[in-house]
């Protein structure tokens, strides 16, 4: 193997898993009603935050590897 073949980016698979998953969960935060263990959480909505860090975080890791694929190119 001589010529090298390009390969997929570990980033695209991992970035649109956690934007996937991430957009669920914060709009099961937005629609769902308030749970009594919000209350344990100091009234946060813990689902919305953490489906935000998840989404941020996926598209982060999308980004990072449409970057690295336009300075291959």
């Amino acid at each position: 193997m001589s010529e090298m073949e390009p390969q997929l980016d570990v980033r695209w698979p991992i970035g649109l898993l956690f934007a996937v998953l991430g957009f669920v969960v914060a709009a099961y935060g937005l629609i769902a009603s308030p749970q009594p263990a919000s209350a344990q959480a100091g009234g946060a909505n813990l689902d919305l935050a953490w489906g935000l860090v998840m989404l941020f975080f996926g598209l982060a890791m999308l980004w990072g590897g449409w970057n690295a694929g336009k300075r291959r190119s």
